[in-house]
Parts: C-alpha cells; sequence; structure tokens
C-alpha cells in the first residue's frame, strides 16, 4: 500500500540516518528536503533569522511531481527535512493524498550538538541550537525520543507506528 511519512526533527537528531535505514527496509522512495534546498538555491536565510517557509514550500513543490508518480506507482514515500515551519507539513498535505505519517524525532540539545560535531562537514553549534529552537517550537505526528536508541532500534520502533 502506497503512502508517504514525513521525518523531522532538528539537525543532529539522527534523521537522515534513521529515514535511510527506514527507506531501505521499505524499498520506498526517499527525498531529502535539505538536499533540494540546497541543489535549488534555496537554503538561504539572507537577514533573516532562518530560512523562509516559502522556500520550504518551493522545495516541496520541486518534488511533488516525482513523489505524486512514486505513490501512483504503490511506492511509500519518505520526506526528510527539519520541517520547522508547520506551513511546509500543511502544504505536503494539501498536495499530496492519502495515507501519511508524520514522526518528529526528538534528543535533547547537547546530544545534537555532539553528533553534528562528529559529522564529516559539521553545521556548527550556533546552527544546531537555532535549529533545535525552531523545530521544538511545535510537535506534530508521532513524536519519537531517539537518545539511547541506535539508528536499527528507531527503525523498529517507527515500524510499530506504521502498523497501527
Amino acid at each position: 500500500m502506497a503512502y508517504y511519512i514525513i521525518i523531522r526533527g532538528p539537525l543532529g537528531v539522527g534523521k537522515s540516518t534513521i529515514a535511510q535505514a527506514l527507506t531501505k527496509r521499505l524499498r520506498a522512495s526517499y527525498i531529502s528536503v535539505d538536499d533540494v534546498l540546497a541543489e535549488n538555491g534555496l537554503d538561504v536565510r539572507g537577514n533573516r533569522p532562518c530560512i523562509p517557509a516559502e522556500n520550504f514550500i518551493k522545495a516541496d513543490h520541486i518534488v511533488l511531481a516525482a513523489a505524486k508518480a512514486a505513490l501512483k506507482n504503490g511506492k511509500i514515500v519518505i520526506f526528510d527535512g527539519c520541517f520547522y515551519h508547520k506551513e511546509q507539513i500543511d502544504d505536503l498535505e494539501r498536495n499530496l493524498s492519502g495515507k501519511h505519517f508524520v514522526l518528529t524525532l526528538k534528543a535533547p540539545l547537547e546530544l545534537c550538538v555532539k553528533r553534528d560535531s562528529k559529522r564529516e562537514k559539521p553545521c556548527g553549534e550556533a546552527a544546531a541550537k537555532a535549529v533545535h529552537a525552531l523545530v521544538s517550537r511545535f510537535d506534530y505526528g508521532i513524536i519519537m525520543d531517539t537518545k539511547g536508541k541506535t539508528a536499527g532500534q528507531c527503525v523498529e520502533e517507527m515500524l510499530s507506528h506504521l502498523r497501527d
């Protein structure tokens, strides 16, 4: 059965690692919102405190046709991104019909900063703090704590929610 999954959370929470493992497990189509933003010059905030919602919505619209085609062909689609603007989630929900799940990943700020620092290209403590604050403004969907869990454990927990 085709459906889509939005995996959201702050940087360093494990979104991409978990989303890619879940994609492999479900043989799903994977869409990295961060990659779409970067590839299309939409990952700029200018003099604003964060990347504006309009840029995220533009990124969504760039991939909508591919997402709709995958869903029509019976594939599961997984979106991986911070989704710190509720408008972005609302826009996807308006434009993609059918069953879907939103999973909000959480971890303490200190852990997110530590995980980010171990990346090949870290975003930095200031970015981790800013994104953590933005994502934490609202909870949406199924809330999952990633602290103390492996990616595999998180995938198993997600799968239990998807079966509900």
